[in-house]
Parts: structure tokens; sequence; C-alpha cells
């Protein structure tokens, strides 16, 4: 079966940005293969000027959040790293039996990586009461305003990226067999880190 693969562009973002940028990223993703019946569900971002789409199904929102609490919980242990997240759809094949075994099989049919470059910037810390503190700290907050809009841009340049994939990209699909919300089963890896916390679907 061929798997096709979508390399994200990377992102630069701060601890406290994680959350809201994996959510519309992993929410998007699997709002577009969600090929059984859906209530879409926008959701206005809480950092960015940016409404994604979720599929309004609860307990699909429930794993997301799980997912991103581990990546979290890990990055918070080993600051300003380079890691991904991986998002991957597949079926359940049964292998040919055996006289030890009748096992079964995943095949992957795509599998999505976001990129995301962890950095922890340093604080302003204490201010003394003169000139050059003030301006310091005026120029931090410009600063920050100035980061969060380039990553507001690149997250856009992201969501944009998945929309053509998942629109140029539709040979690969297999066929729908059910309908539920998520037609395919699907996990959420952590590749990069050689410590895998899978949330499986079904």
């Amino acid at each position: 079966m061929n798997c096709e693969v979508c390399q994200l562009k990377e992102l630069v973002v701060e601890p406290f940005e994680i959350r809201e940028v994996l959510r519309c990223i992993l929410h998007t993703i699997v709002f577009h293969r969600a090929l059984g019946l859906v209530r879409p569900k926008d959701v206005d971002s809480e950092l960015f000027e940016i409404t994604y789409v979720q599929c309004g199904d609860a307990e699909l929102e429930k794993k997301i959040e799980e997912k991103i609490d581990h990546f979290i919980g890990w990055v918070d242990k080993h600051p300003n790293r380079k890691s991904q997240v991986c998002l991957s759809f597949y079926e359940v094949k049964s292998k040919q039996p055996t006289w030890f075994s009748n096992k079964t099989e995943r095949l992957h049919w795509e599998e999505w990586y976001v990129n995301l470059h962890v950095v922890n910037r340093k604080g302003n810390g204490k201010f003394r009461q003169n000139k050059a503190a003030v301006d310091h700290g005026e120029n931090s907050v410009e600063e920050r305003s100035s980061r969060r809009a380039v990553l507001e841009t690149s997250l856009r340049d992201v969501l944009f990226q998945i929309i053509k994939f998942v629109n140029e990209r539709k040979d690969h699909i297999p066929q729908v067999s059910n309908s539920e919300v998520i037609s395919f089963p699907y996990e959420i890896t952590i590749p990069r880190l050689n410590c895998i916390f899978p949330i499986k679907n079904k």
C-alpha cells in the first residue's frame, strides 16, 4: 500500500504556545480526513487570530488533548529541543495465517509530521528603576509581539499546507467501510523522542 507522507513546515514555539499550535494543526488534519458523518465546530484560537474546525466529537477532542499533555510533559523535562509529532492513519489487515499464529498488521496509508522547535526564552527578570531597564522592558514587549506575529503567519502557512495536501492527494485513501466520524484507525506518536505514546481510535 502506498503511504503518503507530509512533512509540515517547522514552527519555532515557546512552551506556552505548544498546546494551541498542536490543537490547530492536529484538529485541522483530522477534520479533513474524517470521512464519516461529522458535526463541524468552528473554534477560535486562544492565542492567535485563527479559527480552525473540529469534528465536534468529544472523545476525539479528549484523545488529542491527552496526546498534547504527554508532549508538553516531555518538553518540560527536555527544553530547547527540536521534535516531531506524527499523526498517522492506517488500515488493519489480517496476515496470512500460519500454524502458530493468526495475527493482524497495520498498513499505514498516510503520515503527517508536525515539526516543532521549542525554545525557552529568558524572561526580563527584575527591573531596576532606570531608563535602560524601562527601554529593555519595552523592547522585550515589542520583540514578543513581533515574534508572535511571525509565528501566527507561519501557523497559517502550515494550515494552508495541510489543505493543499488533502485536496491534491486523494488516490491513496482506502475505501470507507463504516460511518464512524473517523473512518480509519489513527495514532499520534512522538517519533524523534524514542518514546511513543500511542493514542488510537480503535
